[in-house]
């Protein structure tokens, strides 16, 4: 017995207290239970109008000397109640005692309607039990679960079943000299007696399909707050790593290893703050780090524009990279184009408290690879390569040469001579390599429209 006792306990997800969670994860959660109750507000107008249009077209069984014919009202008020209730939920005004109000309106209508149906056909209270009507109770439970709460499908199925015991009991004690009872099935069926045994099958039915779907639900709702806690800790963490890395490690069929990436041609991009040391002994830590950030956020808009991605944060230095892993069929221009406009910006503005800052940006195009390196339990994005160095020291030649923009001939060649106004400046041996690397600083020619 105790086995089993535990196996049920593994069934049910252990309670989540929702109160520990960060207050970003809280208001997506309390996001998609308001847009929740919208839905099920559209859905119980469309069941209203549903049932009025099937009403209309239907043909009357009832005679015309019935006393009273309560459809029509009850869909009328529960039209009413329904469209007020939409409108609260629409504005996110929508009280919390009227959540559970809502739940008992809408068994309390459906059940009232059940019972009236004796005195619109004339017939004894036994009647009503028969009416398949009582179906409809499913669908208003199966409603609550849209909310992913399961205490409102809790509810609904505790007031249907108690309200059709009430229906029963009803039936039983409005005649005690004839309570219809029976315990003929084919009576039963046959007549207006009442079996109560197939009364308690509905009953039981009604609770075994709210107990299910508490259940499911109960499950249900841990899986949507984690993941709900699993995007929003994404959508943080692609701020560390380029978005084309957090989609191929979403799309991932295995976990991500360190050493996974591609070879491909990118056209790198190296910047970094003139005299940013003697800039920095003049600055408050705080002082500094806020012009660094005002700084990042100006430099980054024109690079991220032109398709760029920010690679790595160094110091004061920005690394870049274009065609990877973002594929950007014109990388080189875009990466030229930006290096202007960064120019133009610092020109226009100053930092901090009035703090002018110039920076330096070195360009070359060629193949490197770009992957995660690291350990098992912490990875980082990089590129790397000759070509990744190349560009770093084209970023230094700029203090030498007195200019603001070198970039490679490799870059100069893809990017297109007809679009911008390149100057050859001269050569360089950069270590490591057998040929002397042609380099250019550059200037607008022709402005071209952020893609």
């Amino acid at each position: 017995m105790g086995a089993i006792i535990e196996r049920c306990r593994n069934w049910l997800p252990a309670r989540l207290d929702t109160t520990q969670l960060p207050p970003r994860v809280r208001d997506a959660i309390r996001r998609q239970q308001e847009s929740s109750e919208v839905l099920i507000g559209w859905i119980q107008l469309g069941v209203v109008i549903t049932f009025a249009v099937l009403y209309t077209l239907a043909p009357k069984t009832f005679t015309e000397e019935a006393e009273f014919a309560p459809v029509p009202w009850v869909l009328a008020a529960y039209f009413v109640f329904t469209v007020l209730r939409l409108i609260l939920a629409h504005y996110g005004r929508l009280p919390h005692w009227m959540l559970y109000l809502s739940v008992v309106v809408d068994m309390v209508l459906l059940l009232g309607l059940i019972w009236s149906f004796h005195l619109q056909y004339k017939q004894p209270a036994s009647f009503y039990l028969k009416a398949p009507t009582l179906l409809y109770v499913f669908i208003f439970i199966a409603l609550r679960a849209l909310r992913f709460q399961a205490r409102f499908v809790i509810i609904a199925g505790i007031v249907a079943a108690l309200g059709w015991l009430a229906l029963v009991g009803y039936v039983i004690s409005v005649d005690p000299q004839n309570t219809m009872i029976t315990r003929d099935y084919v009576e039963y069926l046959t007549s207006n007696s009442v079996l109560l045994g197939a009364e308690f099958d509905k009953v039981i039915s009604i609770l075994m399909v709210t107990a299910i779907i508490a259940i499911a639900l109960t499950r249900a709702r841990r899986l949507l707050i984690q993941s709900v806690v699993d995007s929003s800790t994404a959508q943080d963490l692609s701020r560390f790593v380029p978005s084309e890395v957090v989609r191929q490690v979403k799309s991932s069929e295995e976990r991500v290893k360190a050493g996974q990436g591609e070879v491909g041609q990118a056209t790198i991009l190296f910047t970094d703050i003139e005299g940013f040391t003697t800039i920095s002994e003049a600055l408050s830590p705080e002082q500094l780090i806020a012009t660094l950030n005002e700084y990042f956020s100006v430099v980054v808009e024109p690079i991220e524009r032109f398709g760029g991605v920010i690679n790595q944060f160094q110091g004061d230095a920005i690394l870049a990279t274009f065609n990877l892993p973002e594929k950007n069929p014109d990388h080189a221009a875009n990466a030229v184009q930006a290096a202007l406009e960064i120019q133009d910006v610092l020109k226009a503005r100053t930092f901090g408290e009035n703090i002018t800052l110039n920076c330096r940006v070195g360009i070359n195009t060629g193949m490197c690879v770009g992957g995660l390196v690291g350990t098992v339990d912490r990875l980082g994005y990089t590129v790397h390569g000759d070509n990744v160095n190349l560009a770093a020291r084209l970023e230094q030649l700029n203090k030498e040469y007195g200019t603001r923009i070198i970039v490679s001939e490799a870059t100069a060649e893809l990017a297109g001579w007809e679009r911008f106004a390149f100057e050859r400046i001269g050569e360089v041996q950069v270590r490591g390599r057998k040929t002397a690397t042609v380099i250019y600083t550059v200037s607008p020619l022709q402005l071209k429209s952020a893609p």
